[in-house]
This record gives structure tokens, C-alpha cells and sequence, in this order.
């Protein structure tokens, strides 16, 4: 995903450190890539030890790969404390280790590790061990901010101080987030100079992270007027940018973002109903970019803060409908909704369980099914058993279910009652699933929020349920979520 994206250069991993990004690049042999170069990662070559003996390097020339990214030290702190090396011996590793990998025809990119320290504490000798470097062949010299912790208008000063005496060398920007400033860092570097930026999909890396790319590469064509992941209209180029941050996200089993920049679910939500109306007539008034720019788009959320105008946006976009904000059902759903937040709900994500409120109110809801009694037998295994009493169509059904917990128990037995009625929900599946102690209602006597993510393999849907009971909030989200399934076939229907 990552070369269909454009990237340059894929970093696969330390082959010395892990022998499993070994194994990485091995499997990366069947796989060619299109666009991207392959890279492997290692550090220079250890005090005493030749080039040609030392393992780490060697590990990176086996690993087959078009591109070495190698680290070296820029800190006399490193050189004299960690290395316990001399500094000219410093310069004598970075220098050879360079020249190793470039006689194994190997194009490097060399990372001045903790640089912006180095050149706070010595300038002089920290731009030796760039310089040595890049004599030694090195394509790209990358500035990097190991620690995290240099503030934005230091990274652009020393960046631009650099450029002025190495106006030829070619400078990168590798920028750790440990004071919230990874983004800001990277940007400013590119300002100064830098023409090689590094970082990860949604900013996930050691401590506090690195910089975001799905942030750094936007801003800098989007805002800056750079040029990035070629030639292709930002429409056509940043499109997959959501759909490869979500990947990222469910590969290491890690929730979504909604706040994050450009892609996240929220980034452009709009909640006050005078933001709302205001976005219909002049969509650039409340949103700096079209969000179709970067795959996302325009939401509206309906919560306590919106206006009737919020309410009749979202039932467009949910349902398809077309309301007046002035209509008396449109207020009355509003008026209950924020009475419903009052108690702990919360309808910003979870849209659909507010849609189902305003379709009651405009007498568009149709009463498929009603759960009519439940039951849950837990024990001191993961294992849990449910039986429900179900309404259908008129007819009661009582069916059981078997899960791991009680939620899933519940869930399983609730499908078998319905999917033999309605045959379309056998496409839904539950994506996300949170348990949320509302801060308003807290106390010994708390309520809890749950909030389901539903799909059918091509819309997404959010439902929230509110008890004392985490069983009964969850049911109550799950029985929102395929009645919304439902309500929405039927509209739709409706129109055909």
C-alpha cells in the first residue's frame, strides 16, 4: 500500500538487530515493487571493528536491498559517553561504514543521529560528521531530532545554517514527537531546506511516536506548494491517504484517531448548527480543504450542541432524506436527543442511534423486530450462553446463543432470531466495540456508554446504548445497529 501510495523509499527494518525483518526482506523478494526503493536499516560500523568484519553492516548488504539507511553520531556526549571513542575515530566509522555499503553497490542514506544536540553543544564538530558522510558518498545526509525534544524555531535555524554551509549536500528531516512537535519539525526543516523528509504512517514509533505522514505529506504540497508523491493531482494522489492510514491502524490492532489531521473521522465534523448551516452555503468559511483532497469527507454530528439545521444535514447524509429544519418533528428529536445526552449518551459517534430517534419523530420508522427478553448465564470461563425472546414481524422467536463473554453471547443468538427474516443482515458484522464510564454521571452508581461500530462490507455505522448494566448498555447498542441496518434498506426501497 505504501508504494501505491508514492513513497520514495520504504524502511523494512535493522536485519542485525531482528532476524525477523531478515526474514522480511527475503519475503520481499517475491514481491517487486513498483515505485518504491526497499531499504534496510543498521548503524555504522562498531569502534575497532573493519568494515568487511562487522556483522551489522554485513547484515545489511545480505539483506539484498537497493538502499542502506545507516545512523551515525553527531554528539559528543554519544562520541566520548556511549561510544567511549575518540572523535576522530567517530568520523573514521561514519566515513567507512559509508563507503562500505556504496562498494556493494548500495545507495545510502546516512541519519546524523541526536544532530540537533550535537550542533546546540559543538556546530563544528557535529557538521564534521555530516561532512564526513556525505565525501564518503552518502545520497541523502538526515537531520535527526533523536530525542524529540528541540523546540520548531531551533530545528529551522539550525536546518537553514546547515544548508548555508553545505549548500550542495542533500538534507533530510527525521523528527521524534516527544514534545508534540514531530509534524511542525518536519515542516519547518523542508522550509529551511530539506528536501527529504522521513516518518511513519499515523505517527506510530518509539516513545512519543515520529512525525505523521499523513499529516507532513499534505501540508507540504496542500499548504507549502511542495511537490510530493509525484506528479498526480493531490485529488488522485492523497486519495488512498485514509485508506492506508486505516490498514496501519488494524495491522497493529489500534483504534482509529478520530481527531487526527485531514483523515481522522472528526477532522472534518461539524457540530454547532450555525457551523453546519454555514458549510452548506461556503464550504471554505469552517474547512481549510475540500476533504475529498485526502479520501475523507464533510460530516455533520447531532449532539446537544447542534441546531435543527445539524439534524436535518445528518438525515441527508445518513438517510437520504430531504427535511425542514423548521418542521416540529425535526425539533422534537432534537429536544430528545439533548435530554438523552443529559443521561450519558453521547451521539457524535454514534450517529445512527440518532437517526433512529428522528425517524420516530417524522412517523418514517417501521417496527421490524423488538428484543423482548434476555437472559445471560456466565461462569468462570470465558465462555458465556444467552437466550433472547424476540419479536419479529409478529411472530416471537426464542433462540440461543454460545460466545466469549456475554456480549457476544447475546449478539449470536440476537442474529439467529433475525437473519432468518431478514437475509440481508447476515452482511452485517460488528467492527468496534467501547466501553465508556460517562466523567458527567460518575460516581458509585455510574452509568456506562457503549458505542458499536457496524459494516456490511461497505457502509460503517456507529450505534451507542447507556445502562448501569455494560450487558444491557451493549444490547441496547446492538439492537440499534440492525434496526438502523434495516430502517435504511427500507428507505431505500422506498425510493427504488
Amino acid at each position: 500500500m505504501l508504494d501505491e501510495l508514492g513513497v520514495d523509499y520504504i524502511e523494512g527494518g535493522w536485519p542485525y538487530s531482528n532476524p525477523k525483518d531478515l526474514d522480511f526482506f527475503k519475503a520481499m523478494r517475491e514481491y517487486p515493487l513498483a515505485k518504491a526503493k526497499l531499504a534496510a536499516f543498521g548503524s555504522t560500523r562498531r569502534k575497532g571493528v573493519k568494515p568487511e568484519k562487522d556483522e551489522n553492516l554485513n547484515a545489511i548488504v545480505k539483506a539484498d536491498v537497493p538502499v542502506a539507511v545507516i545512523f551515525g553520531k553527531s554528539w559528543t556526549l554519544h562520541v566520548e559517553k556511549v561510544l567511549e571513542a575518540t572523535w576522530e575515530e567517530n568520523l573514521a566509522m561514519i566515513a567507512e561504514s559509508v563507503e562500505y555499503l556504496k562498494s556493494h553497490g548500495m545507495e545510502v542514506i546516512y541519519d546524523a543521529e541526536h544532530f540537533f544536540q550535537g550542533y546546540q553543544e559543538d556546530p563544528e564538530r557535529a557538521l564534521a560528521s555530516i561532512e564526513a558522510a556525505w565525501r564518503a558518498g552518502a545520497r541523502v545526509v538526515v537531520l535527526a531530532d533523536t530525542n524529540g525534544g528541540t523546540p520548531t524555531h531551533e530545528v529551522y535555524r539550525i536546518t537553514a545554517e546547515v544548508k548555508r554551509r553545505f549548500p550542495a549536500m542533500p538534507l533530510g528531516a527525521h523528527m521524534h514527537n516527544d514534545i508534540g512537535c514531530a509534524v511542525a519539525n518536519t515542516l519547518m526543516a523542508v522550509a529551511a531546506g530539506a528536501r527529504h523528509v522521513q516518518g511513519t504512517i499515523n505517527g506510530v514509533g518509539e516513545r512519543t511516536g515520529n512525525a505523521d505522514l499523513t499529516a507532513v505529506l499534505p501540508t507540504l504540497e496542500l499548504k507549502m506548494g511542495f511537490k510530493v508523491l509525484g506528479g498526480s493531482p493531490p485529488r488522485v494522489k492523497f486519495a488512498k491517504l485514509r485508506e492506508v492510514s486505516r490498514f496501519v491502524y488494524e495491522a497493529l490492532g489500534m483504534s482509529p484517531n478520530p481527531y487526527q489531521p485531514y483523515i481522522g473521522d472528526y477532522a472534518f465534523a461539524h457540530k454547532g448548527g450555525v457551523h453546519a448551516a454555514a458549510v452548506m452555503k461556503v464550504p471554505r468559511a469552517y474547512e481549510h480543504i475540500d476533504p475529498e483532497l485526502v479520501g475523507n469527507r464533510r460530516v455533520f454530528v447531532v449532539s446537544e450542541m447542534a441546531g435543527a439545521a445539524s439534524v436535518v444535514l445528518k438525515a441527508a447524509e445518513e438517510l437520504g432524506i430531504s427535511l425542514d429544519k423548521r418542521q416540529e418533528a425535526v425539533r422534537a428529536a432534537l429536544e430528545e436527543i439533548k435530554a438523552l445526552e443529559r443521561q450519558g449518551y453521547s451521539f457524535d459517534s454514534a450517529p445512527a442511534s440518532a437517526m433512529l430517534i428522528l425517524l420516530r419523530h417524522m412517523g418514517l420508522y417501521q417496527e421490524r423486530f423488538r428484543l423482548v427478553e434476555w437472559r445471560v448465564v456466565t461462569g468462570p470461563t470465558n465462555t458465556s450462553y444467552a437466550v433472547v425472546k424476540v419479536w419479529v414481524s409478529g411472530e416471537v422467536k426464542l433462540e440461543a446463543g454460545e460466545g466469549v463473554g456475554p456480549v457476544h453471547a447475546v449478539d449470536v443468538a440476537l442474529r439467529r432470531a433475525l437473519v432468518s427474516a431478514f437475509p440481508e443482515l447476515a452482511e452485517v458484522r460488528l467492527r468496534d466495540y467501547k466501553v465508556v464510564l460517562p466523567t458527567a454521571v460518575r460516581s458509585t452508581e455510574s452509568v456506562v456508554r457503549v458505542t458499536v461500530e457496524f459494516t456490511d462490507g461497505g457502509r460503517i455505522w456507529r450505534t451507542v446504548g447507556v445502562s448501569s448494566n455494560v450487558v444491557e448498555a451493549s444490547i441496547k447498542a446492538l439492537v440499534d445497529g440492525y434496526d438502523f441496518a434495516l430502517q435504511q434498506r427500507q428507505l431505500q426501497n422506498r425510493k427504488a
